[in-house]
């Protein structure tokens, strides 16, 4: 029976169909502990990792029984896929259940901070009632206005079928340009970079973390960029630079940011605590329940796979 080791509680619902053909080690709280660690990464034929466990060189090395890592997220920049694959280890991810629930958080970023509706409710919650002026607490709107999605992949393109509900104009940026027909069906144009920063009204980052794209918004991206503009990161912590970020909220130099992703997780500066300007969320782009379920059972069904010599649902060749 081939052992599959968890490193983090997952839901076990995912787990009914295999616990009878598989050994299923997986920690009954949180992330597995050292001691669990060390007791079974050497017994292991599969490891399935979340975010925040590291699979690192050593990780690798004392898995000496290792054939796969099934990543739990789309995302693997946790795990050293080339060292893996020196082992004669495969990588998957499981990008498909992160789509929809990722795209829902950036929109709820976009539109909370757009209508300012956190920094109200903290308002509202501090003072003894309503103060009727009609010139506070002022958002903008949504309608009519251009939308950057930096990264327009699977996840790009289920916030602008949102976004286009709402009356958005859609541009994105792509080192690739996009068929005619995905376009066609949002309504896109493709556009460089600085055009989408100059031209946004609302800007969302869903590109990978690579050595490209590390701080791919610095000071001068910053600088192009409208001073009414509201950034939205639920891709990766670096790719802005993350003390420019707070020094444009300091200054109001944008009118605000939504973030779920954080440059030094699971560290958050404390200047982006003080602000009202920027609402925060604990890298909970694919937080749901159903998603949690699908991504387990994802994850499993790409070791079933490669067990059972199907074909892998997404392997990583990086």
């Amino acid at each position: 029976m081939k052992t599959i080791l968890v490193t983090h509680q997952l839901p076990k619902v995912a787990f009914e169909t295999i616990v009878n053909d598989y050994k299923i080690i997986m920690p009954d709280k949180g992330l597995i502990s050292s001691c669990m660690l060390d007791r079974w990464i050497g017994r292991c034929d599969a490891l399935l990792p979340t975010y925040a466990f590291k699979v690192t060189k050593e990780i690798i090395d004392r898995a000496t029984n290792l054939e796969i890592i099934a990543n739990f997220g789309a995302g693997y920049d946790n795990i050293d896929v080339n060292y893996a694959i020196t082992k004669g280890i495969l990588v998957t991810n499981s990008p498909k259940p992160v789509i929809e629930p990722t795209a829902e958080l950036a929109f709820s970023l976009l539109l909370n901070v757009a209508r300012r509706i956190s920094e109200c409710d903290r308002k509202l919650r501090s003072s003894r009632g309503i103060e009727i002026d009609v010139m506070e607490n002022l958002g903008i709107s949504l309608y009519g206005k251009t939308l950057g999605i930096v990264g327009m992949g699977a996840i790009g393109q289920a916030l602008a079928r949102r976004a286009s509900a709402c009356g958005m104009r859609i541009i994105y940026y792509n080192r690739k340009r996009l068929s005619q027909e995905i376009e066609n069906a949002y309504e896109a144009d493709w556009v460089s970079l600085n055009e989408l920063l100059a031209t946004s009204d609302f800007i969302s980052l869903h590109a990978p973390a690579t050595s490209e794209t590390y701080h791919m918004i610095d000071i001068q991206q910053f600088k192009l960029m409208k001073p009414s503009v509201v950034l939205i990161n639920t891709a990766r912590g670096n790719l802005i630079n993350e003390r420019v970020l707070i020094h444009f909220l300091q200054k109001k130099r944008i009118f605000g940011a939504g973030l779920d992703v954080f440059e030094n997780e699971p560290e958050i500066p404390s200047e982006l605590l003080q602000l009202d300007n920027v609402l925060l969320s604990p890298h909970n782009g694919t937080g749901t329940i159903d998603t949690r379920v699908e991504s387990t059972r994802y994850a499993l069904q790409n070791i079933i796979n490669y067990f059972e010599g199907k074909t892998l649902l997404s392997p990583v060749t990086k």
